[in-house]
């Protein structure tokens, strides 16, 4: 029951597979390059065999992750759909939704993936593609204001909207029975500038697909959102009036099969289960706590990522779930230390003080490393390093039962996006059958693990990355002999 292979092709008009080091570079030239290699109409890619996608640059459709990599739910779904036919696929970055409907009436690509509403795309006479799913539509405030409660209490407040987003006419269809709602429209306002205006104060709420704030959270812990419009948003890709009847079937063929088998599901959870997992306060607390307590911590994080090449910025996610960094912690059953070892997973790796911040640290990075490895071979990432993050809590047995409950219940247990589904089961006699180790608190560690995947973004955008090279080289040349 492998998991559906996510390509990481070359993105641009580079066909050629490349090193990992180099495809950022690579994205980054093939997206400059755009709207230059798209000035002559294009051929449909079952002829061309190139399949050409206008995009936007945000956190839900595609960006270069910190390690490099293009990323985003519609990239990965977007690549998997050109690895389905062998094609080929360069992208275009256009900031405004409106160029990337000009792109397609230019027959300039083939598809626009930019978080783009339904609605949206019919009244600009696309051709809308299947739903690739439902997102809400918030009203976001600031926390420290009173917050409406529903459309009436709008009225008299200071509202914003981005342009191209679809809300217009929800909100048209609100100031029927609410006369006094009004609101601005932005141009060429991305999702995170206009959470940072309200932030600022410039307006007392906007309005805000959830898959564009949700991924923010943890950026904005001053915002929350006050109630959701009744009508939810269909998001789809875009297709020009041009496109074949063949591409139109290979493209609704590829979603009907791609939800069926799980595949669009496994990618939502990559860039969207997690998140509203942590309240403001958990936010706020790594957000007080990184400057004074990281900062002496973190060359023991590097070295863990050293010794087992994980990124130690996740370790230190751990260690932030489990002590919030504080090398003294303990707890009534016994475990202790900044990564909250048991005495006998201490034994096993080594550690002979479990209140040594640099022995726990290296400790519970072994841990993991070894929990990683004990699962199936067939199991990749991320959902190998979600698996184990619960069974760091748990057990690896107690992960094996859920991974067996998973496949009890038609799920795939090589999956995260299914297993932490079945973890509640752990704690339930019906499920007794399956559940070699007995019970456990299976809700507990898919907090635990969901928790320290939010920390985990957080501490992505704050601290930089550590290449172990580069600092042996920087190391060696600070030590050089003159002459």
């Amino acid at each position: 029951m492998d998991d559906f292979f996510l390509p990481r092709q070359t993105p641009g008009m580079f066909s050629t597979p490349m090193h990992p080091r180099h495809r950022k570079w690579l994205a980054a030239i093939a997206l400059s390059m755009g709207l230059g290699a798209c000035s002559q109409p294009i051929g449909p890619p079952e002829m061309t065999g190139e399949l050409r996608v206008g995009t936007r640059n945000s956190p839900s459709t595609f960006y270069i992750s910190p390690d490099g990599e293009p990323a985003g739910f519609e990239h990965d779904l977007i690549e998997a759909f050109a690895q389905a036919h062998h094609w080929s696929l360069e992208w275009v970055d256009e900031d405004r939704p409106e160029s990337l409907f000009d792109l397609l009436d230019a027959r300039a690509i083939h598809l626009a993936a930019a978080a783009l509403p339904q609605a949206v795309v019919r009244s600009r006479h696309q051709i809308a593609g299947p739903v690739l799913f439902e997102t809400p539509v918030h009203i976001v405030v600031r926390k420290r204001a009173r917050a409406p409660r529903n459309a009436g209490e709008l009225a008299d407040k200071r509202i914003a909207l981005i342009v191209g987003s679809g809300h217009t006419p929800m909100l048209m269809r609100l100031k029927r029975k609410q006369p006094g709602l009004a609101w601005s429209a932005l141009e060429n306002v991305w999702p995170e500038e206009l959470l940072a205006q309200l932030q600022a104060g410039l307006f007392d709420a906007v309005v805000i697909n959830g898959m564009d704030f949700d991924p923010l959270r943890t950026l904005y812990p001053d915002l929350r959102v006050a109630f959701d419009l009744p009508e939810m948003q269909k998001i789809v890709w875009a297709m020009p009036t041009h496109a074949s009847r063949a591409f139109q079937a290979k493209l609704a063929q590829f979603v009907e099969t791609a939800r069926k088998d799980g595949t669009i599901k496994r990618i939502f959870e990559r860039y969207f289960g997690h998140v509203g997992q942590l309240d403001s306060s958990d936010i706020l607390g790594i957000l007080e706590r990184r400057v004074p307590r990281l900062s002496e911590l973190r060359r023991y994080f590097h070295e863990a990522q050293t010794l087992t090449g994980i990124d130690w910025r996740l370790l230190a996610a751990i260690g932030y779930q489990e002590s919030q960094w504080n090398p003294y912690a303990s707890s009534p059953t016994g475990v202790r230390g900044l990564m909250m070892l048991t005495g006998e997973t201490a034994d096993r790796m080594g550690v002979s003080d479990r209140l040594n911040a640099r022995q726990s640290i290296l400790g519970g990075a072994r841990y993991l490393a070894l929990l990683k490895d004990a699962l199936p071979a067939r199991i990749g990432e991320p959902d190998r390093t979600w698996l184990a993050l619960a069974a760091y809590n748990q057990g690896l047995g107690h992960m094996e039962d859920a991974r067996r409950i998973t496949q009890a219940r038609g799920g795939n247990p090589d999956s995260w996006a299914d297993v932490k589904e079945s973890l509640p089961y752990l704690s339930r006699g019906t499920y007794a059958r399956a559940m070699k180790f007995g019970y456990a608190r299976g809700h507990e560690a898919l907090g635990f693990a969901e928790n320290i995947r939010n920390y985990y973004d957080i501490l992505l955008r704050l601290e930089p990355a550590y290449d172990p090279l580069v600092n042996l080289s920087q190391n060696a040349g600070a030590h050089r002999p003159p002459g």
